[in-house]
């Protein structure tokens, strides 16, 4: 079965990158390169397209109910115009997806992970039995771009009929973009501010020509990678799978075990009551410039197995070899001395707090 493409993929040919699949979809990895990309997120705007990822609103008395029922965070606590982040369980508590929430006067929305579209919606469908609630996938009408850095905000100075440098951090406003309804939210996945766009699908190019032109600069997801990983960012089949549960995962801040019951309270709650029980996310610095990638073993100094490596990557602007993994929990406090096993080569590591990078604070 051939892949998905965005309204934006001609523009990506003819400008040259790299396309690759994901998530079932035909995406740019890198224009420029990599760590060229990751800099001038880190230091200007960077330009993404993730159209990829699922977009799917709720409406009718019973979408609150629905929401709370199978996400991890409270949604009734949300005001209006909030995102909020979090995860959908299964029932042994282990992680379908992590999700953003969004709260309207009228409704809600969420945006899914591309790879885990089908399973989610199929996942709603059988949690709705019984509750009145319309579930609409916008995924294949909306182009959804994400311009983030230091600069994106004032890059978009006067781009919509709202400004978006009012919106408080983990908000959204309905808008207007070339007089046509469209939403922008103050949410990222680089460590960086700036905004995440949805507009329909006829403005998609537009909207992507109107930011290059304002010095937004086009980036692949090689960078995304590279950048959610210095923020140590988890990311859904690395950090995130249906065997890890999110008090493991240390998102254990997005699970309200006391807001009532959702799908996996009770497995989360005896996985708090045991927090030695299974390994943990941390971090890893890794001497050296080679990347312990996926996969890569985690030995302890005596060299005893203790864990795995997740996500790794030399890291362009903190230029060392940085990784995320899951090492058993007597070895995961910062400043333990581990070993990794990358392609046969045993490589000096230490644990080290998360995340790696974070940026400095906007001067106010």
């Amino acid at each position: 079965m051939s892949n998905l493409r965005t309204p934006l993929y001609q523009w990506h040919v003819d400008h040259k990158a790299r396309m690759v699949p994901f998530g079932g979809w035909d995406m740019p990895v890198q224009y420029a390169g990599i760590a060229a990309e990751h800099k001038t997120v880190r230091t200007a705007a960077g330009l993404f397209d993730i159209t990829h990822m699922a977009r799917v609103s709720f409406g009718g008395p019973d979408a609150l109910k629905l929401l709370e029922t199978v996400f991890t965070n409270s949604v009734a606590t949300m005001k209006d115009g909030q995102v909020r982040y979090g995860l959908v369980c299964g029932e042994t508590g282990g992680i379908l997806d992590d999700i953003l929430v969004y709260r309207w006067p009228y409704g809600f929305a969420a945006v899914v992970n591309a790879s885990n579209r089908e399973k989610i919606l199929a996942w709603l469908e059988k949690h709705r039995t019984g509750l009145d609630v319309q579930i609409r996938d916008q995924t294949f009408e909306t182009t959804m771009v994400a311009v983030q850095g230091p600069k994106a905000l004032a890059l978009c100075a006067g781009m919509f009929e709202t400004d978006p440098a009012a919106l408080k951090y983990y908000f959204a406003t309905p808008t207007r973009y070339k007089d046509t309804g469209c939403v922008v939210s103050r949410t990222g996945y680089t460590g960086e501010d700036g905004l995440e766009i949805m507009v329909p699908n006829a403005l998609g190019v537009a909207l992507w020509d109107d930011l290059t032109a304002r010095g937004a600069v086009p980036c692949g997801l090689g960078a995304r990678d590279t950048l959610r990983l210095e923020a140590a960012m988890p990311l859904y089949g690395h950090e995130l799978t249906e065997s890890i549960n999110p008090l493991q995962a240390g998102l254990g801040w997005a699970v309200k075990l006391d807001k009532g019951p959702f799908i996996g309270r009770e497995a989360l709650r005896d996985a708090a009551a045991n927090p030695t029980a299974r390994p943990v996310r941390v971090g890893l610095e890794v001497e050296g410039k080679r990347a312990a990638r996926e996969g890569c073993t985690v030995l302890s100094a005596e060299n005893a197995p203790v864990g795995t490596v997740t996500s790794g990557s030399f890291a362009p602007w903190l230029e060392k070899s940085i990784a995320m993994g899951y090492v058993a929990p007597a070895f995961a406090a910062p400043g333990t001395p581990l070993v990794v096993d990358v392609r046969g080569a045993t490589i000096p590591a230490v644990v080290v707090p998360l995340p790696f990078y974070k940026r400095p604070k906007a001067a106010t």
